[in-house]
């Protein structure tokens, strides 16, 4: 993942994602690099629009958003419904109570 994260800090900078560069930022931030994986990662950024490819993720993300919070509402939804239903039936309880004390 560090590896991906140089490349979107170049990016992000303005610079040309080179295996020399991402090869400078994984040195600077004291990670071991694998020459092998930064030859891979810039093998398969090659002809890659980064922004768009950002967007594209960006676009992903926000339309998975509702439906990942569609299920949480859905349980949400009985267990107020079951709140309600105790509530009622405590009312209730509580109105036969006091009848008895006046007979």
């Amino acid at each position: 993942m560090e590896y991906i994260y140089a490349a979107l800090i170049l990016h992000n900078a303005g610079k040309e994602i080179n295996e020399e560069a991402v090869s400078a930022i994984l040195t600077a931030a004291g990670i071991a690099v694998d020459d092998s994986r930064v030859k891979a990662l810039i093998a398969a950024l090659d002809g890659v629009d980064v922004a768009e490819a950002i967007e594209k993720s960006a676009v992903a993300a926000v339309a998975a958003a509702p439906a990942a919070a569609a299920p949480a509402a859905a349980e949400a939804a009985p267990a107020e419904e079951e709140a309600e239903e105790e509530e009622a039936a405590d009312e209730e309880g509580g109105m036969a109570g006091l009848g008895a004390l006046f007979g």
